[in-house]
């Protein structure tokens, strides 16, 4: 028996005509329908691709000046150069020039990507090559420009640094250098063997709840900065305070004035980020219903940048979004930056241990490809919500309120390595956990040894981090103190 092959037919007209194929969508035309659907590229490119060009001209060619370093930093040079008179004159004459260089790096890179976006979009639009692949790749390019455009008109003010040099070496005794970005905990490449010593150091509080600046009052969480500084929600205390490396007393650096809700108040923290573009802290002011950006340098007063909202934890993503657990609404709520009003990424259905619901969510993490775990507290588990996901997948615990090693009781603290290892602070089995990927179980790794306020022992632990050495830095709540384990180097080999 023979047959024959049925003939394409054509996606407008459904007649069997059709000798055209689109190598964009991978439709059959007949050949009048083909001629239109190339006539609708074109006003597509016209309107997705030129048109956006267009407009990005217009701003490119607001950066036909040479960017002005931050005044914070000239300052800087100027009050050097006038201590030191006429024998570093010289010098700081050409330190300008190298600072003007450094901070026009980008500008000259963005330039520079325009003019190969531009050749490329007009070669496309005279060999009239083009199809919705090609449309939808230029305008994810455009896109990016977009975003570095908006970053570079907004000069940070710690992209740079000032490095002195005590030697009497003119040349070299103070010079412009980039700042060093901390890479993200989610860049973080722990050993699945990794362990910690069993007993921690006391780095900060541990002197009872106090408002002394040796003492903490039931903190909540923590960061890590470059120099191992850490700051601390200090939340009974309405305060943010840094301890120092090494230091055995810690200094407020935001509220401190009691509870209140006043600009230079804040009323019972619990999270905190540093945002080293702006140079400024980001709080979650709980009783307050909203989240505040403080300066770090000199900053007497919060401005409120989120408003009516209850959030716990939060954190930021590598373009510069922030993510904000709302306890009262159970939903993860992301801000862009300069918006006011966020978008809805996890739960939103109200209260509820359904996939697509949340219960009272506490702390965050985002990894690099914007999904967000949420530690999900009244029903004891930890979920992860694939961006664009309408429902969230049990990543830990799940199994209800318990103790066994498949079970969580009010997790709180959650970091994320690079192999989708999960570490939380297992906050009413006063233990921290670790669920490997795809476990149905997770092992402790700090604690786990009853209620107290022994070396060995944690009291309701909430935030945790770990700094670049492997160090494992935990809130231990109801101790009020911050616990130090070292990582123990010999079991990573």
């Amino acid at each position: 028996m023979t047959t024959s092959e049925e003939p394409n037919r054509c996606s407008i007209c459904d007649k069997t005509a059709a000798k055209c194929t689109c190598a964009g969508c991978k439709s059959y035309f007949c050949v009048k329908h083909f001629n239109e659907h190339r006539q609708q590229l074109s006003m597509k490119f016209d309107v997705d691709i030129k048109n956006v060009q267009e407009e990005l001209l217009t701003q490119i060619n607001q950066l036909d000046k040479p960017i002005t370093p931050s005044a914070e930093l000239l300052s800087q040079i100027d009050q050097w150069e006038s201590e030191t008179i006429e024998n570093v004159h010289e010098r700081a004459v050409k330190l300008r020039h190298q600072l003007t260089e450094l901070v026009n790096q980008d500008r000259n890179q963005l330039i520079n990507q325009y003019k190969i976006l531009t050749n490329e979009i007009n070669i496309l639009k005279e060999d009239d090559d083009f199809a919705e692949d090609d449309i939808e790749r230029l305008r994810t390019t455009i896109n990016q420009i977009q975003i570095s455009l908006k970053q570079l008109v907004t000069p940070s003010k710690t992209k740079f640094m000032l490095v002195e040099n005590n030697q009497i070496d003119w040349n070299h005794l103070i010079n412009v250098e980039e700042k060093p970005k901390l890479s993200p905990l989610y860049a973080m490449t722990i050993n699945p063997n990794a362990k910690w010593k069993p007993n921690g150091d006391t780095i900060a509080g541990g002197n009872g709840a106090g408002t002394a600046i040796n003492q903490l009052a039931r903190p909540s969480s923590l960061y890590i900065d470059h120099d191992r500084s850490i700051y601390i929600a200090d939340s009974d205390n309405h305060r943010i305070v840094k301890w120092k490396n090494g230091a055995t007393q810690g200094e407020i650096v935001a509220g401190g004035h009691g509870e209140g809700y006043r600009n230079e108040h804040l009323y019972s923290p619990t999270d905190l980020i540093i945002d080293d573009e702006q140079d400024s802290l980001i709080i979650c002011d709980y009783n307050n219903l909203r989240v505040v950006r403080w300066p770090r340098r000199n900053g007497k007063q919060g401005e409120v940048i989120i408003s009516d909202i209850r959030g716990i934890g939060l954190t930021m993503d590598n373009n510069g979004s922030i993510y904000i657990a709302d306890n009262k609404k159970h939903e993860v709520v992301r801000y862009q930056p300069g918006e006011r009003c966020g978008t809805v990424l996890a739960g939103g259905n109200g209260s509820g241990n359904r996939l697509d619901q949340l219960q009272c969510p506490r702390w965050l993490f985002v990894d690099q490809n914007h999904s967000v775990y949420v530690s999900d507290n009244e029903n004891h588990r930890v979920m992860k919500w694939i961006e664009g996901a309408q429902e969230g997948i049990v990543v830990a615990g799940g199994h209800g309120l318990g103790n066994s090693l498949a079970q969580l009781s009010h997790p709180c603290g959650i970091v994320v390595d690079d192999a989708d290892t999960i570490y939380v602070a297992d906050s009413w089995n006063n233990r921290i956990m670790r669920w490997p990927k795809g476990a149905t179980q997770g092992s402790v790794v700090i604690g786990g040894n009853g209620r107290g306020d022994q070396p060995n022992q944690l009291n309701q632990p909430t935030g945790l981090s770990f700094d670049r050495q492997g160090n494992l830095y935990i809130i231990d709540q109801c101790n009020h103190r911050v616990q130090k384990f070292h990582l123990d180097s010999t079991s990573c080999f």
